[in-house]
């Protein structure tokens, strides 16, 4: 399907300008962190769990200082070999630790007092998965941010709204797209709140009552990033960390039941010949040539970011369904990889949403066109006549169906019909109800009353779609999103000062 119109015109050098960007995930609007450079795996966080475990033992005497600077020097040995290209980068403490070993000797072992494999690997995959929903906040927000400045731009750009499939009433297009953001802001809360639940560090609470061995946690804590510790040992790698991946796809499931509300409202349109909403056609990125029927443009990031989202509600199930049924403590709802695919999968999907939402090609005269040509203005009536006219409501819309039913069996729009074929059935369906009025609308009132336009601007409903409570709206969504980007900055920057601060007290002992 070939779609021209001084809108696609109009619109083609910003879809040019986006497109490098668009395809790039939109990775331009926020400064990766510091320590991203870095590849933050679960042999990363054994590093810095054991370099941690070197210094606190060491700054309050369990650990003999003339033994830590061999063991440092192995442990830095560890983590630059597993830093070379091809390098195997153990994840089990079991394979780690003859590595260190190897690299200086037995006394390595003594790291290893008051810790198990099941508080170090409770302790890795909430930093991982901490790490997971900061990169998806962070591609939310500036999702987030291109959908409230396109709604700011659609602000008076009137178009049909659909329930039920069906053309329902006149709107803001860009007081639609608010409703989208604050869906999508509702997600970014979420995000938020469940962060909070993983910033706690479960290390040296060990398998279930935690050790007779007195590892600080709360010092262990601040030097890994963790804002705080799971205060109950059973809990922190029996309890909590089965509990968290499955809000984590609840985050997920609702962000893709969000895009996927969006993209469908968008693919309705290509069901008709002229629709008033399509993506821009880009040498082959947005939409794809059909390979049998020439003049088919197929909306392919519109059906594969629909695919991506559906296969990323299927990878959120996974959590639930491994978590039920299962004694406290057992791995399958904790494993790092799949709940990281499912959390990437949620980014991929959301950078996509971004692509499209500069693709979109607006065409507001074809949209005025459709509203003219149905009665998405009939409740109107019924409002006005009761508003202006006190005639009760449910009779005022027993003569705007009637009105309808007429016109629709002739073929008229809201601007053919007839003045006097409204007061002539104004006159029939009120003697229905036992009343003898005559139609009080004069006809500018009656026609100004069908107008889409003024029925938008006319609104006075706190959060309406009239241009004050859009432009209210519009600025606290910017700054919703403002907030939402410092948030992630904040986040990532207190987590890479307590590593560059665990990385200088480190070297004291590195000879």
């Amino acid at each position: 399907m070939q779609f021209r119109s001084k809108a696609y015109v109009a619109c083609m050098l910003l879809v040019l300008n986006h497109a490098v960007g668009a395809q790039q995930g939109g990775q331009q609007n926020l400064q990766p962190s510091a320590q991203q450079s870095v590849k933050r795996d679960q042999f990363y966080w054994l590093g810095e769990i054991n370099k941690a475990s070197l210094v606190i033992n060491v700054d309050e005497g369990l650990l003999d200082p003339a033994k830590a600077g061999k063991i440092a020097a192995g442990l830095v040995k560890v983590l630059e070999d597993g830093s070379k290209p091809g390098a195997a980068r153990p994840f089990r403490v079991i394979e780690f630790e003859p590595l260190l070993i190897r690299a200086s000797d037995y006394d390595a072992s003594l790291l290893h007092a008051g810790r198990s494999s099941q508080d170090m690997f409770a302790t890795y995959r909430a930093a991982i998965m901490r790490d997971n929903l900061l990169e998806l906040a962070e591609h939310l927000a500036m999702m987030s941010e291109t959908l409230v400045a396109m709604s700011e731009k659609h602000m008076q750009t009137i178009v049909p709204n659909y329930t039920n499939g069906v053309p329902a009433q006149p709107n803001s297009l860009g007081h639609v797209w608010l409703g989208h953001a604050a869906g999508f802001s509702r997600d970014a809360q979420r995000i938020r709140q469940t962060y909070v639940r993983v910033d706690r560090s479960p290390m040296g609470t060990n398998v279930l009552n935690g050790t007779s061995w007195p590892l600080n946690r709360n010092r262990m804590a601040k030097y890994l990033g963790f804002e705080a510790i799971v205060d109950n040992a059973y809990d922190a790698s029996q309890i909590s960390a089965s509990e968290y991946p499955v809000e984590v796809a609840g985050i997920v499931t609702s962000l893709g039941l969000h895009a996927g509300h969006f993209i469908q409202d968008i693919m309705s349109q290509y069901g008709q010949i002229r629709p008033w909403i399509y993506l821009a056609s880009l040498k082959e990125i947005n939409t794809r040539s059909s390979s049998a029927m020439p003049q088919k443009q197929n909306p392919v990031l519109l059906t594969e970011t629909r695919r991506e989202i559906s296969s990323s509600l299927a990878l959120a199930m996974g959590p639930m369904i491994r978590a039920h049924n299962i004694t406290p403590g057992m791995q399958d709802p904790k494993e790092e990889r799949s709940n990281t695919e499912m959390v990437k999968a949620a980014v991929d999907f959301i950078k996509r949403m971004d692509r499209i939402l500069k693709a979109l090609v607006i065409d507001p005269d074809r949209a005025l066109e459709e509203l003219h040509g149905d009665w998405t203005a009939s409740q109107e009536l019924a409002d006005v006549l009761m508003r202006k006219y006190q005639i009760p409501f449910r009779v005022g819309h027993s003569f705007s169906g009637s009105l309808v039913r007429y016109a629709k069996q002739r073929g008229l729009g809201p601007q053919a019909v007839s003045f006097d074929d409204a007061k002539r059935i104004f006159a029939e369906s009120i003697k229905t109800h036992g009343m003898d009025l005559t139609f009080p609308l004069s006809e500018n009132e009656f026609r100004d009353t069908l107008n889409p336009v003024n029925i938008v601007n006319g609104r006075v409903t706190h959060g309406g779609p009239q241009q004050s409570e859009m432009t209210r709206m519009i600025a606290l969504a910017k700054e919703d999103v403002q907030e939402q980007k410092r948030w992630v900055s904040a986040r990532r920057g207190a987590i890479d000062h307590a590593l560059r601060s665990l990385d200088s007290d480190f070297k004291r002992y590195v000879k």
